[in-house]
């Protein structure tokens, strides 16, 4: 017991002190991806479901943040087929397969593409899996570790970055590049109280045009309560933040001034449940940013999905 809590110990503090350090993304979830997957059905074999992303964002503001007549309004709509698979007791492979619509908006014209975006693969060990009795309550917790790999099956397009030099390289289908990831999820839960926190580490690596979105942190937290009716319908509310940070995009050896910034985002959603079957729907709403040095500006993201077990 007591090397567990040193693991989850462990496990905390790499969550809280990831690197932070200088500016950059694919603008933080818009565009070439979003890590955030909220809290997954608490099935215990194997899940397949969709999912649906809505990210938009406001591009080219002027001094302090201000729109101009170069502001240009982008939304990326973006369906997931995913799944997850337990082999064994302690591994768990996952998959996600997108298909975006990507809209930009300016000056009353509007650009649309659209097409299938990067492939995910992931596997993760179980660490720990615990439930045990704390005077007259139930206390269980899991520690899932792993790594990811993105592959390049998303259309990436020089000519949207060269058209746009001094924009952020954002309206893409996919990076162009395989990349690699380290991922954590911890759930500790007493009785029907509980938190669930995640940690995703992006490694970028440059596409055959040699550009390198910059490596991403991801981490979230969430607090949850869940609701039994009927003793067959579980509803659990849940509430919590995630923080984006990742490094400055390279173009040919060259920094790329017009990526990047931090985003620190409020979370609040639901998740039901019945028997084999599971709905969710959360709401991300910005507390504090600072994107492409402010020539960016992120709005609300919603995510909504339907798992089920098989």
């Amino acid at each position: 017991m007591k090397k567990q809590w040193i693991q989850i110990g462990l496990f905390l503090f790499l969550f809280w002190t990831v690197p932070k350090s200088s500016v950059a993304c694919d603008i933080c979830g818009c565009g070439v991806g979003n890590d955030y997957i909220g809290i997954l059905p608490d099935f215990h074999k194997h899940i397949f479901g969709l999912r649906y992303r809505h990210n938009s964002l406001w591009s080219h503001l002027g001094v302090g943040g201000q729109r101009t007549y170069l502001t240009t309004s982008e939304q990326y709509n973006t369906v997931e087929a995913w799944g997850g698979w337990n082999i064994a007791e302690k591994f768990r492979v996952m998959a996600a397969v997108p298909y975006s619509i990507n809209r930009r908006s300016n000056d009353g014209q509007t650009l649309t593409k659209s097409g299938m975006g990067d492939v995910t693969l992931s596997a993760f060990y179980q660490l720990i899996n615990e439930r045990r009795s704390l005077g007259n309550k139930l206390l269980v917790q899991s520690l899932w570790l792993g790594g990811g790999l993105k592959l390049a099956t998303g259309k990436y397009s020089p000519a949207d970055r060269t058209a746009t030099a001094e924009s952020a390289n954002l309206f893409q289908l996919g990076s162009g590049s395989t990349d690699f990831s380290l991922n954590g999820m911890y759930d500790l839960r007493l009785q029907d109280a509980g938190i669930n926190l995640g940690a995703h580490y992006k490694i970028n690596t440059a596409n055959r045009y040699d550009y390198r979105y910059g490596n991403k942190v991801n981490l979230n937290a969430q607090a949850y309560y869940k609701f039994r009716i009927a003793g067959q319908v579980m509803i659990a509310p849940n509430a919590g933040v995630q923080y984006e940070n990742a490094k400055t995009d390279v173009d040919n050896d060259v920094l790329v001034t017009v990526s990047g910034g931090d985003l620190l985002m409020g979370t609040a959603g639901v998740e039901t449940a019945y028997k084999k079957i599971a709905i969710g729907a959360n709401i991300q709403t910005p507390f504090s940013q600072n994107l492409a040095h402010g020539i960016v500006k992120a709005n609300n993201r919603v995510m909504v999905h339907l798992s089920m077990a098989l």
